[in-house]
């Protein structure tokens, strides 16, 4: 038995002398209410809008940069009383999402996107360019194909030497656009 205290049970020690003991991503000091890891933000405004005539529950819809509105899920009915109270602080092009709460008020979430125009893109839905230590990929729908797409390219290089774009169709030649360096 150790001096002060109980000794380390044995199972436990053979899990951690063996490597089967995951790291803890925590400090290593716990205050009392401080724990765990945040959540990244998703959105970037909330705002409530008064609505009627929509016959649903919930929607999602983009607005692009010349004011177009684009329904990804719900009725095709107006969306432009939600649209105009997203607009009263965040300019187009954003994405976003809106719930019924009580009759007619509406919370909607909202969140800048970069939208591109390509029109020399292949066919496809997603577009994914990618360059790492000097190898240049690129896809489209998950099919790697040869060559490249001059205008990604230079988009991913805003990023750094090496980088990773992700292009998802919006309207005919028109992609939103993520881009981060690796």
């Amino acid at each position: 038995m150790a001096l002060f205290g109980r000794r380390e049970p044995l199972h436990e020690q053979l899990a951690r002398e063996g490597g089967l003991v995951p790291s803890d991503p925590r400090p290593a000091w716990q205050e009392t209410g401080i724990h765990g890891l945040h959540r990244p933000r998703e959105w970037d405004i909330t705002v409530a809008a008064e609505a009627p005539g929509i016959e649903a529950d919930a929607v999602r819809f983009a607005t692009l940069p010349d004011g177009t509105l684009l329904v990804e899920e719900g009725p095709d009915s107006s969306l432009e009383q939600l649209a105009a109270a997203v607009e009263e602080r965040l300019s187009p092009p954003y994405r976003a999402h809106a719930v019924r709460q009580v009759g007619e008020m509406w919370a909607v979430q909202a969140t800048r996107i970069e939208v591109l125009a390509l029109p020399d893109a292949p066919a496809g839905d997603t577009l994914d360019l990618t360059r790492n230590e000097g190898t240049t990929t690129f896809a489209a729908d998950g099919t790697q194909l040869f060559g490249t797409l001059p205008s990604l390219e230079r988009r991913g290089e805003r990023e750094g030497r090496d980088f990773a774009v992700h292009a998802e169709r919006l309207d005919g030649d028109l992609f939103e656009l993520k881009a981060s360096p690796l």
